[in-house]
């Protein structure tokens, strides 16, 4: 039995609305006899498009596999090509330089933004070269990363934009426009975690472009755009139907739980006093879904350590800036001392489903009475 009267994040807890729905949704998927594509994927697809304001939807096997195959799709279309750069936030998850070195490019990491703690966009202008082909934003902890000044750069330099989504589902910019929908192809992650969480792996990408998609389902099927005709070196990266099924149960139920989220990061941003710690920027509004509500402290592991021995479980989203891996120190970067400020001082509360609000206040409560040592 858990000691945390405030656990971070039960998934049993996250499924258990709608468990007879999944079973019923997995016994489905077992009566069809078609456990490779099909139309489980296919209405998911559909759903989950009509969701990023009528994009194309490709399922994926996972997050990762999606940011992937849209790089390698934008290199076999002969719009990038290994050694190009790409712009992306030092202040991520590794997943998302991953992709970019997976397929043969080079990242160039951005400082975060201390308000936001989203790549700092002021910045980008000063960082493309002759070499640089995208810019790859990340929606870190449910807010987007998008504004005027990502899309003058890249309208000026001729930049494809590559949204990483994985935490971001249902998000909007500040122009209304879906996280997802904002430039040339976004990836989505369904590790169960997220806001809209699969039973295990599972992923998409999202584009209006439509011979993008079709060059990213062909990649993710052995590079077939047709049985036994093989026009790339693809690889097996489908959306498995099972995973589908247990998706599309969950999807129409993503809005209330944003929703949700929101009511939970209003609680936090009017009850947490302490002057020993520094809130999350609430200005998104009703725009951000609050993957993540992470404060920042100077004290983060003095903090963590008392708020564990109170019976609160937390997190650390992340604990490293990218640069700062062993699996890149190869890379040259500038100065970032904001995304390594933020990585040492970052902490995650509970804003998951098995938190409540009155949970939030207790919490909150709890907060304020810490005092470093």
């Amino acid at each position: 039995m858990t000691r945390y009267r405030y656990p971070f994040l039960s998934l049993k807890a996250t499924n258990a609305p709608v468990e007879d729905a999944l079973a019923e949704a997995a016994a489905r998927v077992i009566r069809s006899g078609r456990y490779v594509g099909g139309p489980e994927c296919e209405a998911f697809e559909r759903a989950l498009g009509d969701m990023a304001d009528g994009s194309i939807a490709v399922g994926t096997a996972n997050g990762l596999d999606a940011l992937r195959l849209i790089f390698r799709a934008f290199i076999e279309q002969g719009e990038m090509a290994p050694g190009d750069e790409v712009l992306v936030p030092a202040g991520t998850y590794i997943a998302t330089w991953l992709a970019i070195t997976d397929c043969g490019l080079r990242p160039v990491p951005v400082d975060t933004d201390p308000a936001t703690l989203n790549m700092d966009t002021a910045l980008l202008e000063r960082l493309v070269t002759p070499r640089t082909r995208a810019i790859l934003t990340v929606h870190l902890y449910g807010r987007v990363c998008y504004d005027d000044e990502l899309r003058r750069v890249a309208t000026r330099h001729g930049l494809k934009i590559v949204e990483d989504c994985a935490q971001a589902l249902g998000a909007r910019a500040a122009s209304g426009r879906a996280a997802g929908a904002l430039g040339h192809a976004a990836a989505v992650s369904f590790y169960p975690t997220k806001n809209l969480g699969a039973l295990g792996d599972a992923g998409a990408v999202l584009t209006s472009d439509a011979r993008l998609a079709r060059t990213v389902r062909a990649l993710a099927n052995y590079g077939s755009d047709r049985r036994y005709h093989n026009v790339y070196r693809g690889l097996n990266s489908r959306l498995d139907p099972l995973q589908a099924a247990m998706l599309a149960v969950k999807l129409p139920g993503l809005a209330a739980e944003n929703e949700r989220r929101r009511a939970l990061a209003a609680v936090y941003d009017s009850a947490i006093t302490s002057p020993h710690v520094t809130l999350p920027d609430c200005t998104a509004g009703e725009a951000m879904v609050w993957h993540q509500y992470v404060v920042l402290c100077d004290t983060r592991d003095g903090l963590r350590d008392y708020l564990d021995s109170c019976g609160v479980e937390t997190d650390i989203h992340y604990p490293a800036a990218c640069h700062e891996q062993p699996c890149y120190a190869d890379i040259p970067h500038g100065p970032l001392p904001v995304a390594e400020s933020v990585a040492r001082r970052c902490l995650s509360l509970p804003v998951g489903p098995g938190t409540s609000e009155q949970d939030a206040r207790e919490i909150a409560e709890i907060i304020n009475q810490y005092i470093p040592r």
